[in-house]
């Protein structure tokens, strides 16, 4: 959870304050109505009127976003059940160009005349705008693609799932971690659902239906005798999927220390496992300082990319335009221009995609109606793109955007946001097996944990939640108190090897804060076990202060 996210989300609600780091927005509503949909026809009428009444205000471009985000939150903590809530928030954006400016202006009044005055409202706001414009809009071409849909290739739709059958799972979970030994656990099951209907001048009508789950879980077990204790938290990813998400099948497990699967997720066994291993942090040996290899789950991985390639490849940062609130990014236009930017070695092949099935950030078309693909930001250890949408392709000299616009709700006004970003495989078959045999003096890391990283993305520092100690090619026992320290550079160009696409998986932030005011974004991150050697590991119990 970082500092910023946490700013904007207290406040949102007094359900959020028993689930850390999930906002509350919307208004309540009954069960049954989220399962309603909205007439796509209707949708049509309204996006209509909106682009009608812009165009006679003298709007030269205009896109409206009408968006129904439906999100379900279900509490529970040991043997109770502490809250289950249905919130909806349904309403229209509009974003028009006059006089060469962006106007923006929304309402939840979805009356012909409300629409109107809203859209001539955005008028006027982009040709006050335009006063202190010193550069006019310039936007990359955008064919229309009339009317589209498009929806998340989910098996099983979360909202339709008895609110009973949820309710019994989490205690399920609770309860096998209180068998376990935990002292404390809370378990959470969030949904949202996104239904966005997308129109714009250039002729699209786009219609989408998008869905997204994360199931989690914290455990606490504290020594009675010393009064110290350890926590483990879920080591599910947040994904863009259904229901389904929660059926581990046998195929899909992992071998390992602890519970991983691939595209599935088994709650009570991590549950289970969580428990025991929060026992036997209590007892870990405390890590000693030094230069160590490191073995990065996904599970952990995950964040590391996030921060440290996610976020200063963002154009929007890179230019400064996030300065004042998130940062900058070393990533400066000089060292793409170079064309020989070293960002790390040629094991690293980093790459951006809005289309990943079950990822977060999947959707068939951006929030500026842009059809979302696949690119390069890094190849072969080289910076070779960066993250751009419609207003900032001509930048970098791009044909069209990259299609990684978004916003948060109806209400909020569209930006740059980072794509799905991923470590690419290794191309040799190679498992996590191999991958610890390899190392004589190690630490393999589970779960992603507390962390640090510097305003312009450079000098980072990160923790996880388990920790084992590798020994000449061998599990030599669980560790605690550890954290790693780097550079972006100095670590990327210390990947010796990254296991194959068989031990590929996504983690992700379903809350990623950015903007002012902020908005918050869900995106995925995808990789599989990685080698990074001679990083420099902290004792974080004698860093204290």
């Amino acid at each position: 959870m970082k500092r910023r996210d946490f700013i904007y989300l207290t406040g949102l609600g007094t359900a959020a304050a028993l689930m850390p780091g999930i906002p509350v927005v919307g208004k309540p509503i009954a069960l049954e109505q989220t399962l309603e949909g909205v007439d796509p026809a209707k949708k049509k009428q309204m996006a209509d009127v909106a682009l009608n009444a812009a165009r006679s205000a003298g709007a030269t471009y205009t896109d409206v976003r009408i968006g129904r985000y439906l999100n379900q939150y279900v509490i529970t903590r040991e043997d109770k059940v502490e809250n289950i809530v249905n919130t909806e928030s349904y309403g229209m954006g509009i974003r028009v160009i006059a006089n060469g400016s962006w106007g923006f202006a929304a309402t939840d009044n979805l009356d012909n005349d409300s629409i109107a005055k809203t859209a001539a409202l955005a008028v006027t706001i982009a040709k006050e705008n335009s006063k202190i414009l010193t550069e006019p809009v310039q936007l990359a071409p955008q064919k229309g693609y009339g009317e589209v849909t498009w929806k998340a290739p989910i098996e099983k739709n979360a909202f339709e799932v008895p609110i009973k059958e949820k309710v019994d799972l989490l205690l399920a979970v609770n309860d096998a971690a209180m068998k376990g030994g935990a002292d404390y656990i809370n378990s959470y099951l969030f949904l949202v659902n996104e239904q966005k209907y997308f129109a714009s001048t250039d002729g699209s009508y786009i219609d989408q239906d998008i869905h997204r789950i994360w199931p989690t879980f914290f455990i606490t077990k504290i020594d009675k005798q010393s009064g110290k204790f350890e926590t483990r938290n879920a080591l599910s990813a947040p994904m863009g999927m259904g229901y389904e998400y929660l059926n581990a099948r046998p195929q899909d497990k992992i071998k390992g220390i602890t519970t991983l699967y691939k595209g599935r997720y088994d709650m009570l066994e991590d549950a289970r496992l969580g428990a025991q291993q929060a026992g036997e942090k209590l007892t870990a040996k405390s890590v000693e300082p030094g230069k160590y290899d490191l073995i990065l789950d996904p599970s952990h991985l995950w964040l590391t990319i996030h921060e440290s390639v996610g976020h200063p490849s963002e154009l929007d940062r890179v230019l400064g335009y996030e300065a004042n609130f998130a940062g900058t990014s070393f990533l400066t236009l000089d060292k793409w221009e170079s064309k020989k930017f070293n960002f790390g070695n040629k094991n690293v092949n980093i790459v951006a995609d809005k289309t990943q099935v079950g990822s977060l950030g999947a959707v068939g078309y951006d929030d500026e109606g842009v059809q979302c693909k696949e690119w390069d930001v890094v190849k072969d250890g080289i910076l070779v793109n960066y993250q751009a949408i419609r207003d900032q392709a001509h930048i970098l000299g791009l044909k069209e955007s990259q299609g990684c616009c978004y916003a948060d709700n109806w209400s909020s006004v569209q930006f740059q946001r980072m794509a799905n970003i991923s470590l690419r495989p290794g191309k040799e078959k190679k498992s996590i097996d191999d991958l610890i045999r390899n190392v004589k003096k190690g630490i393999y890391i589970i779960g992603d944990g507390s962390f640090s990283i510097d305003q312009q993305r450079y000098n980072f520092q990160f923790g996880g939640q388990l920790y084992y100690e590798i020994k000449d090619g061998k599990i030599a026992g669980m560790l605690k108190d550890v954290a790693y320290q780097s550079n972006t550079q100095e670590f990327w160009n210390s990947c010796a090897g990254i296991a194959d696409q068989s031990d590929y998986r996504l983690g992700g932030s379903f809350f990623d804060g950015k903007g002012q005011p902020p908005q918050s974004s869900a995106v995925s991150h995808g990789s599989s076990t990685a080698h990074f050697t001679g990083v420099n590991v902290i004792n974080t119990s004698r860093n204290i202060g």
